[in-house]
């Protein structure tokens, strides 16, 4: 089994603002490849059982806020016994990454973010695969309140083709891992 988590924060008053947009993106995914089966709660979560050619994998939405991610996280990596270097894929957003632009990493440091500080510190490593979709850099807003903020109309344009090409890549890694996936996504972000 794979495991597939986006982070946000839960509840309607997030809905739509960048530091959601991992949840975005695990949404199109149950969309995509779900059965219609109800989602149901369990490891401090929102969790769907999908098939993805072939591979059986539960998508995560933490209902913990941001910094409290790792909670569901190292609930269903135990209870599952996943391999965390193999199994594990985090959806998440990045101020580090122009509007638009997705990356793939197989380990790396948490980068200020509160949400892959908490993974880290409760699976005790950082060598899980994450999936970064950028979010543009807050400028002269406080990062806080930036990554609380919703999406501009000319983000949001960028923003459309890459959630898409998330899905996409999140396929590609259920199916052949992360460096095919990393080879195929990882692209410098056109002007």
């Amino acid at each position: 089994m794979k495991l597939i988590a986006g982070l946000g924060n839960p509840g309607p008053k997030y809905l739509s603002t960048r530091h959601n947009v991992g949840f975005d993106v695990l949404d199109r995914v149950a969309r995509r490849y779900g059965d219609g089966s109800p989602a149901r709660s369990k490891f401090h979560a929102v969790i769907v059982d999908v098939v993805i050619n072939g591979q059986k994998v539960l998508l995560v939405k933490p209902t913990t806020f941001m910094n409290r991610s790792g909670v569901s996280l190292s609930e269903a990596a135990n209870f599952y016994k996943l391999n965390i270097e193999e199994d594990i894929l985090i959806l998440v957003d990045d101020v580090a990454l122009p509007c638009g632009a997705i990356r793939v990493r197989p380990s790396g440091s948490a980068g200020g973010h509160n949400g892959l500080s908490d993974i880290e510190e409760r699976l005790g490593s950082n060598q899980y695969t994450r999936l970064r979709i950028g979010i543009d850099e807050p400028g002269q807003i406080p990062q806080k309140d930036y990554v609380l903020g919703r999406f501009r109309e000319d983000q949001r344009e960028q923003l459309e083709p890459a959630l898409e090409e998330a899905v996409a890549a999140v396929t590609c890694w259920v199916s052949n891992g992360t460096t095919e996936t990393m080879n195929r996504f990882n692209r410098k972000a056109t002007a």
